[in-house]
């Protein structure tokens, strides 16, 4: 194996001292421009990369953020995560992206871990039911985070979605449309986010007589939004339209729905939640209530870089609206 290239190798390649070579690196001290060239080539030519772990541990200025995501392997999860490393990466930052899964075990371990490695901030999306002690914890040794979708204490930063309304608008996209019979469809667990949800869908009823509501769960995932559609058209057969609680499960019901012959939108209309990039590219293409996640990714990166930087600043919560998209899956309800 061939030796690993050392800040002395370096310096005797460059043919400078060891403290010349660590200067340059760190872009500190008088160095001549010549000098700094002669030793930034002999880097290059050595392969040498500096140690950033050492180099923040005698500095104290790590550059490493944590990101505590729930299921990285739903398409919105990951275009929050993208819009955040993409901009903490312009500020030179590394971003370690950690999925608890909705455990809170396997969360506390993952907070534990942000802060043995000494990771300089934390964006997270908190577990169901994630007790005052891991926000205890945090603040222990002062590690600045802001949350997610679930908002779990007033004394940290917090970026969230004004699901209830969304959920009235989409519903009333429907109730405008004609449709009498529409199904709230998609997720399990009883988080803030899906109850707040369900309760813009059921809230959009109360002052209807001839509307009837259903709330048919399943797991968020394509898969699962295939099988489903089909149990609730059996059981429910005069329901002509669903609102969604993510955009994956309401592409799988589409799907479903194309399998037994029904075209979206014309035969049944779907509504989605998030506006992932699917949603647009997808036959025919999916309304939705569009949050753009992305978007959201940087505001959190955004937020988190202020509360670094000025650790004083008032705590923030900040809650965005979403927008309907009407695409080609909502239609006037059909007249069979």
């Amino acid at each position: 194996m061939t030796k690993k290239p050392t800040l002395s190798s370096v310096a005797k390649e460059a043919g400078v001292s060891v403290p010349t070579v660590s200067q340059v690196m760190r872009d500190t001290g008088r160095i001549s421009e010549k000098t700094r060239q002669k030793v930034l080539s002999a880097a290059k030519r050595l392969r040498y990369v500096p140690n950033q772990a050492a180099a923040a541990m005698r500095s104290g200025d790590n550059r490493e953020i944590g990101f505590i995501i729930n299921k990285l392997a739903n398409p919105f999860n990951a275009e929050v995560v993208s819009g955040a490393v993409d901009l903490l990466e312009t500020e030179g930052f590394m971003v370690s992206i950690l999925d608890a899964q909705g455990d809170l075990q396997r969360q506390d371990r993952l907070l534990e871990a942000c802060i043995r490695f000494g990771r300089r901030g934390l964006i997270w999306v908190p577990a169901l039911d994630t007790s005052e002690v891991s926000m205890e914890l945090l603040n222990a040794h002062g590690v600045p985070a802001v949350t997610f979708m679930r908002k779990v204490s007033q004394s940290l930063d917090h970026v969230g979605i004004l699901n209830t309304e969304a959920l009235e608008q989409a519903t009333q996209h429907l109730i405008d449309l004609g449709h009498k019979h529409i199904a709230y469809f998609g997720g399990t667990e009883q988080s803030s986010v899906r109850e707040e949800r369900i309760a813009g869908y059921l809230g959009t009823f109360e002052q209807l007589d001839d509307v009837q509501s259903i709330v048919w769960p399943c797991d968020e995932n394509k898969s699962a939004g295939v099988d489903a559609i089909a149990a609730l058209r059996h059981q429910h057969p005069e329901v002509t339209g669903i609102v969604c609680n993510g955009d994956v499960v309401a592409l799988g019901a589409c799907f479903g729905l194309i399998q037994s012959g029904l075209k979206p939108g014309h035969d049944f209309s779907v509504v989605g939640f998030d506006d992932i990039e699917d949603a647009a590219v997808s036959t025919p293409g999916l309304t939705t209530m569009a949050i753009d996640p992305k978007k959201l990714g940087k505001r959190l990166a955004e937020i988190l870089l202020d509360r670094m930087r000025t650790p004083d600043l008032p705590i923030r919560h900040v809650e965005y609206s979403a927008t309907l998209k009407v695409r080609g899956t909502s239609g006037p309800i059909p007249n069979h």
